[in-house]
Order: structure tokens, then C-alpha cells, then sequence
């Protein structure tokens, strides 16, 4: 198993281009489902999510072929995709089981062909992430839904699903993966549909432009309140996907952390204002370029305060603090001089890199959905265990600015997120290697 070897204390600096979207690229490569034409995606980022959902859509009878980017540094890859065979229609256990964004098929499915039938999906341990929302929505359309065997099956009777008024809302906010599955079934439904407090966020709203492309009648997107009027068919689009805001705002906690001096392009600054602000109130200097008042930003750089302020932060829904971040800006907050506050409200249970972070000389003190974080003057090089994606990132960022060296294990988290996240580091000035239990085994052999 994989695990990252790093030095500590190596000042990032340089440039760094801003991959597509992992949170759009999934769904979006789910929207082939929807016509029997090529769907065309720009700048998909090579990771591991992005392989296991080539592979489920396949054996659905949607080829995805994918050309990489060759450079670390350069935008992502361009797939093509093609659905081929409408007869298959169930999404199994086996790839399901290993992310969570695998339930975006099974609008597109139900709309398009009548039937799905799929495995409830996995992902990372962040606490309870129920699809209920996700079949209310498609029920609500006139789908058929039962369980068996831990499957969910779809059947539509009666030729189309329905336009229908839909409530999205759920205890911790809207869903965001449920917003884009009802809007995908809902392009081909017969009518219109209404989706009352629909998720706000930029990853929603590059589905609907790709669904827009495609011929889809959509209204809204971005907003509490989506309209989609359904047509009959869609066809083929290309498609470039967006930055990956959760990358971003990672690379910006890296230059921080560091005390580094870091300028990333395709980083889309005008969808991260929420986390900027709390950056910039804790003393990171973010100095955005590249557009004006009628443009999206494109490009920052990114500095630090020799000392960083202590802040109170709550992660929310779109425009809020992602809670995609709360990790990451953990891990700068244990610099800080003082006392900082952290309450998680959308996955409240989403606290398990405290404990390693601890491990390494943190000061942090839990009380349900709350971390005080009590700034320390250094934190100290040691082997952690990765938890999930984004707690992974948190444990390399501590790693970078930690005195002596940190191995991260498991670092598997980490590839279905961040594309040669190593190999990037290293562009920018860190000491940081990924070793396998096979290359390890090897260089002790060869010592003996």
C-alpha cells in the first residue's frame, strides 16, 4: 500500500495550473447516459474516481475513452464518451462500493432507458450520507422504486418519468449529487419540473451547461429554485470542464502553511470567496488577476504572514466555507497564534484526521460538531494514517510545514482526488516521495 515519505520545512513556491473539477467531471460523465451521441469532456482530471467511473460506465454500455495530460503541471486530459448498448443497466457492487458519485447514473438510466438498477454507493467515512433525497426526487417523477439485495432498482411505468415540484432539502443543507441526478432525469421527462431548494454549487451548475449543450431547457441553475422544461432526446456536446475550487483552495493552505509564495492559474477565485475571506482574516495574502467586474478570475498568488491570526470558521452550503476545506485549513490553523474555532455543519461526524493530527503535536479539542484548534509553535514530524480524501490532504499539509519527517499512509484517499499530488509538490520545492510496500521491500533487500 502506497504511503507518502515527506520532509518538512521546504518553502513552496512557483506556479501550478488548477485541474477540472472531480466533483463535476463525475457527474458530467454520468450525462452520457442521457443520448445515444458523443459527449466530449476537456480538462478531466486523471484520478482514481475518474478510472472507476470509466469502468462502471462501460459495463453500462458507455465507452469512455481517455487521452491523459503528460505534464504534472498542465490542464487535465480530454475523454470521449459513447453509450452503445441501452440494454445494460445495472451498476454493480463491485465498482459502486468505492465512491459515492456512482449514484449519478441512476437518473440518466431511469430517464433515458426505463430501468436502473444499482448498488448503493460508497465513498469516503465521513459519517451518514443517505440517497434518500435522490430516489424522493425520481419518485416524485412517477419511477417505481424498490430495494433488493442492497440494489436499488428503477422501473419507470407508463413510457416517461413526469415533471413534478421537488423538494431537495435535507437536516444538513442541500444535496448537491442529488440535485444534478433529478435535473439529469428530469431533461428528458415529460413536462416541467420544479426542484425547490436545489444545491447552489458551481459543480451543479456545470451540469446544467453541459445539459444546456446538449439541447436540455434548464433554468435556475445556481439558484434555490431549478425550472427544466423536458424534451424528447438529447444529443452529443463538448464540454470543458471547471476548476477544482477543493484543489484550489488546497494549494492555497499548502503556499500558507509553508510560508511559501505560490500562483495558481485556472483557479476559480470568484467561487472560493468564502474560503479566501477566512484565509486572508487568518494573514494569507491572496492576490487575485485576470479578469474584471464582467470576467471570472482566473489566477492567484498566494502569500503568507510570518504569523497567523487565530479565526472562527463554519462550513455551510455554496457560497459558505466548503466543508471540502475544513481539513486543510485545520491543519494551518494548529500555526496559528491563538485560539481557533471550527464547526463542521454539514458532515458533523467528519473529524478523523484530529486524532493524527495530534500525533504530530496539535493542540485541538473536540465537543461534537466543534474542533478548538490552540495554535502550537510547530508541529513535529510523525506517521499518520489517512482517513478519507480530503483528511489525507490535511495530513500532507501538516507533513510540509511539520519539523523532520511524516509518512502518510494510505495514500490510495488521496488518488481519488488529487491528480500526481507528489509530483506537483515537488514542482513547487517540496521534499516528498510516495513509496510502495514493494519498492521498501526491494531497498531493504538490496541493503541486505
Amino acid at each position: 500500500m502506497d504511503r507518502f515519505v515527506i520532509e518538512g520545512g521546504a518553502r513552496l513556491s512557483g506556479r501550478l495550473t488548477i485541474k477540472g473539477s472531480k466533483n463535476a467531471a463525475l457527474p458530467l460523465m454520468a450525462t452520457a447516459l442521457l443520448t445515444d451521441q458523443p459527449v466530449v469532456l476537456k480538462d478531466v482530471p486523471d484520478l482514481a474516481d475518474i478510472v472507476n467511473m470509466r469502468r462502471l460506465l462501460a459495463e453500462l454500455g458507455c465507452e469512455a475513452e481517455y487521452a491523459p495530460a503528460t505534464d504534472p503541471g498542465a490542464a487535465g486530459g480530454t475523454m470521449s464518451l459513447r453509450s452503445h448498448d441501452e440494454s445494460l443497466s445495472h451498476a454493480k457492487y463491485e465498482i459502486v462500493r468505492t465512491m459515492r458519485a456512482s449514484i449519478c447514473t441512476l437518473g440518466p438510466m431511469l430517464a433515458r432507458r426505463g430501468y436502473a438498477r444499482i448498488s448503493m454507493p460508497g465513498g469516503c467515512a465521513i459519517g451518514d450520507r443517505p440517497v434518500d433525497l435522490h430516489l424522493r426526487g425520481l419518485e416524485a417523477m412517477g419511477a417505481h422504486i424498490t430495494l433488493d439485495g442492497g440494489d436499488i432498482i428503477a422501473r419507470v411505468r407508463g413510457g416517461r418519468l413526469r415533471g413534478a415540484r421537488i423538494f431537495l432539502g435535507g437536516p444538513f443543507g442541500s444535496t448537491v449529487l442529488g440535485t444534478s441526478n433529478v435535473m439529469s432525469a428530469a431533461a428528458l421527462a415529460e413536462g416541467t419540473t420544479i426542484i425547490e431548494s436545489a444545491a447552489c454549487e458551481p459543480e451543479v451548475v456545470d451540469v446544467a451547461r453541459l445539459l444546456m449543450a446538449m439541447g436540455a431547457r434548464i433554468y435556475g441553475a445556481g439558484s434555490p429554485r431549478i425550472t427544466i422544461e423536458g424534451v424528447e432526446s438529447l444529443r452529443g456536446a463538448t464540454h470543458r470542464v471547471i476548476p477544482d475550487r477543493i484543489e484550489a483552495g488546497t494549494y492555497m493552505c499548502a503556499a500558507a502553511i509553508t510560508n511559501g509564495d505560490l500562483t495558481l492559474d485556472n483557479c476559480p477565485v470568484d467561487v472560493l470567496l468564502a474560503a479566501i475571506d477566512r484565509l486572508e482574516r487568518a494573514g494569507v495574502n491572496i492576490v487575485p488577476s485576470g479578469g474584471d467586474t464582467d470576467q471570472l478570475r482566473t489566477t492567484a498568488r498566494i502569500t503568507s504572514s510570518r504569523v497567523l491570526q487565530p479565526i472562527e470558521v463554519t462550513t455551510q452550503p455554496h457560497p459558505g466555507f466548503p466543508t471540502d476545506l475544513q481539513a486543510q485549513l485545520m491543519a494551518l490553523l494548529c500555526l496559528a497564534d491563538g485560539n481557533s474555532v471550527i464547526t463542521e455543519r454539514i458532515y458533523p461526524e467528519r473529524f478523523l484526521h484530529v486524532a493524527e493530527l495530534q500525533r504530530m503535536g496539535a493542540r485541538l479539542l473536540r465537543q461534537g460538531p466543534t474542533v478548538v484548534v490552540s495554535g502550537v509553535k510547530k508541529l513535529v514530524g510523525a506517521p499518520v494514517m489517512a482517513s478519507d480524501l480530503r483528511a489525507s490532504a490535511c495530513l500532507v499539509l501538516a507533513g510540509l510545514a511539520a519539523q523532520g519527517t511524516t509518512v502518510v499512509n494510505r495514500v490510495y484517499h488521496l488518488d481519488r482526488g488529487y491528480e500526481r499530488m507528489e509530483d506537483r509538490l515537488r514542482m513547487l520545492g517540496a521534499r516528498i516521495e510516495r513509496l510502495s510496500d514493494k519498492q521498501e521491500a526491494l531497498a531493504v533487500e538490496a541493503v541486505g
